[in-house]
């Protein structure tokens, strides 16, 4: 499984970092600070032409650059990355956000901290959509 986080505090990605160790996903995760360096990676653009598509885009909302809002608006406006599942993880517990979000149809809303059995719960349910979708050859 493919996740990218977005993630500008150093203290939050170890969190999310340390518990989707400790849920013990197999993954492979790719850690970006700021929305624009996230726009660039998921376009595969400069630097990150050959990025792999994630599976699973983890977002916080307040980022330098651009906002998680503004990513998530990109992503959900482009048809190729629309499907890719987008759980928020921000420090923000205003119902604005929480509003714009549902109606960008995210996945998961969590507000930090985290708190570690929903993150996992919320986690492996998505994981098993994504398995489900994984056609293996015969």
């Amino acid at each position: 499984m493919e996740i990218l986080l977005i993630e500008d505090g150093l203290i939050d990605a170890r969190l999310t970092i340390g518990a989707l160790e400790h849920g013990g996903f197999r993954h492979r995760l790719t850690w970006l600070r700021d929305g624009h360096e996230a726009l660039e990676f998921l376009h595969r653009r400069g630097q990150f032409s050959q990025a792999p598509r994630p599976d699973l885009i983890l977002l916080d909302l307040m980022l330098p650059k651009l906002t998680g809002l503004e990513v998530l608006q990109d992503v959900k406006a482009d048809e190729e990355l629309r499907a890719i599942p987008v759980v928020i993880l921000t420090a923000s517990a205003a119902e604005e956000d929480r509003l714009q979000c549902d109606a960008l149809k995210v996945e998961g809303y969590i507000i930090k901290p985290v708190n570690l059995d929903k993150f996992l719960e919320l986690v492996r349910t998505l994981k098993r959509f994504w398995l489900d979708d994984v056609i293996l050859p015969a």
